[in-house]
């Protein structure tokens, strides 16, 4: 049996290889870690040092840049771009259309709504009494 790749070249020269992730035949970068029970559509990327936990899905159009870290049980909507190295805690749903900002860190179990933008370097931070997650811009 063959492996088929699909290779990219990006702006600065440097080809990244892609290959279909078992479960929704996604493109996985070689070099990202992604659970084989997650999902990722179709027509998702996952870039190189990316990893993805179990039970992820990663919805139609996404892009998940390098060094990102999606935790088990994310749901990533259609159309979100997360940043290079943000990180979105287990459990967190981002709504369609989203951009989660690089270095981007949300909390396990946050609901990030539809068209949201979250900055770079962000935190979204859980109130355990409250059971809300706040907003916090780094400094």
């Amino acid at each position: 049996m063959s492996r088929t790749f699909l290779e990219i070249e990006g702006e600065r020269g440097v080809v990244t290889r892609y290959r279909r992730h078992p479960n929704g035949k996604g493109y996985v970068a070689v070099g990202s870690e992604v659970d084989p029970s997650a999902y990722v559509d179709p027509t998702s990327y996952v870039e190189a040092g990316a990893r993805v936990g179990a039970k992820a899905w990663i919805g139609s159009g996404s892009w998940i840049e390098h060094d990102a870290v999606l935790g088990a049980g994310v749901f990533i909507g259609a159309n979100v771009h997360v940043g290079p190295s943000a990180v979105i805690g287990r459990s967190s749903k981002i709504g369609s259309h989203s951009r989660i900002g690089e270095k981007a860190a949300i909390a396990d179990a946050t609901l990030i709504d539809n068209d949201t933008t979250i900055a770079p370097g962000a935190v979204l931070r859980r109130d355990a009494s409250a059971g809300t997650a706040d907003y916090v811009r780094a400094a």
